[in-house]
């Protein structure tokens, strides 16, 4: 339009400037909107599964009407944010089309002024107005696709924001992979203090010396906050070693990769959690590729398997394509820890922690995944903790922390002793626990 004459592209030069004062101004406003929505969103969905999960409380302590005004509230924030969110689009629209309106305007009267003082040919003039409405259009579209793009970011952000956090501990520039199929199982600890950086004095663990064999099972003991998941979590460094050191096979675990760490070792957590995904992907998640004859025999092993047949989901998946729901809620607690179990199995790392393994467990069926377990033990480096003394009695050694300390033994030997693991075995015994 300039080449026929600068007048007649006064108009789009105009639309242009207003264009990007308009963008300047809603995309900011836009964004944090979103993000808002989002929020709120994520605010209902929490609720609602917060709700379900934890049914029988709710139902216990008689607060389902609660519940109700607590998802309710969570429902209305959620629409006055899609509110606001909508009324801006239909703002921003609003201001786009006027703006259009006036550069298809603009440049339609300066085209006809020109071409009726002679100054401009008619087939000019034809040509400015189609490309004034194709700016148009085509500005419409990039804001359609930007308020699009804005929504989904907004979805995104808060997760991002969380996944982006730098890591607290980092491999090391010279860290190597641990050779799982070369790995026996030998753990060595060394001197080993922790505070969680307390500056009280305070140990959790003080000066800890202990070796743990190749294939030998041992049992972690101690009362609540006596350190025994400390130790476990600094063994798959979740946390970081303050002072002395861990090895594997003579190998400093700071010195090897975390994911090649964490792949030597199996664990079955307390507190089990499942992802929203099938059955079967849940149990081979350690072990990307097995085969589904792989990922039933895992199940059968630990006992899953005829469960897992009769679950069938909202979708109609059935057996093992059943999807278990956020965190495994539509599963018992019973059942997301044998599918834990069966997930270890598969997983068939040389070095197995069973954390209160089976403590969601009914008698029954703790009994026969007790007969699994040892299976699953033989020829594996075990670290087993128990709140149920009777449950590692059985195990090779035992290893009891009290303040900060470690004392070792076998559990006749233990008794004899008459110390911490003693007194334990005498409440259970009695009735106390």
């Amino acid at each position: 339009m300039s080449g026929a004459d600068w007048r007649l592209a006064m108009p789009t030069a105009l639309w242009l400037i207003a264009y990007v004062i308009f963008l300047r101004y809603f995309v900011p406003w836009m964004r944090d909107l979103s993000k808002n929505s989002s929020e709120r969103h994520s605010a209902v969905m929490g609720r609602v599964v917060d709700s379900y999960a934890n049914i029988l409380t709710v139902k216990l302590f008689s607060r389902a009407s609660d519940e109700d005004a607590y998802v309710r509230k969570a429902i209305d924030e959620h629409t006055e944010a899609i509110a606001q969110h909508m009324r801006l689009i239909t703002k921003f629209t609003t201001a786009l089309a006027v703006l259009n309106a006036l550069l298809l305007v603009g440049t339609s009267a300066i085209g006809v002024l020109l071409w009726g003082k002679g100054e401009l040919d008619a087939g000019t003039v034809a040509m400015a107005v189609p490309l004034a409405w194709t700016i148009a259009n085509t500005a419409g579209w990039v804001s359609w696709e930007m308020g699009r793009a804005f929504e989904n970011i907004g979805v995104v952000q808060e997760g991002m924001e969380t996944i982006a956090v730098p890591h607290a501990i980092n491999d090391t520039v010279t860290a190597r992979n641990l050779d799982i199929a070369r790995v026996r199982g030998e753990i060595r600890i060394e001197r080993l203090t922790f505070t969680y950086g307390r500056d009280d004095g305070r140990k959790v663990l003080d000066s800890l010396n202990c070796v743990i064999r190749p294939g030998e099972r041992v049992g972690l003991v101690g009362s609540s906050g006596a350190g025994k998941s400390t130790l476990i979590n600094l063994l798959l460094r979740f946390y970081e070693i303050e002072t002395g050191r861990i090895l594997i096979d003579g190998q400093d675990i700071r010195e090897v990769t975390q994911e090649s760490l964490r792949r030597a070792i199996g664990v079955v957590a307390q507190d089990t959690s499942l992802l929203h995904r099938s059955i079967a992907e849940n149990i081979a998640y350690g072990s990307p590729g097995a085969s589904q004859a792989q990922i039933e025999f895992a199940a059968q092993r630990a006992q899953a398997h005829e469960f897992i047949m009769r679950q069938r989901d909202w979708k109609g998946s059935v057996g093992y394509e059943a999807q278990v729901g956020e965190r495994g809620v539509k599963l018992s607690a019973g059942q997301r820890q044998r599918i834990a179990i069966a997930r270890v199995v598969l997983k068939n790392s040389p070095i197995l922690v069973l954390d209160e393994a089976t403590s969601a467990l009914d008698s029954e069926v703790e009994l026969a995944i007790q007969d699994q377990l040892l299976g699953l033990m033989e020829g594996k480096t075990v670290i087993a903790i128990a709140h149920r003394l009777s449950t590692i009695a059985c195990l090779d050694r035992l290893l009891v922390l009290n303040e900060g300390r470690i004392t070792e033994g076998t559990h006749d030997e233990l008794l004899r002793l008459g110390g911490q693991y003693a007194m334990l075995w005498r409440h259970q015994s009695g009735g106390f626990l």
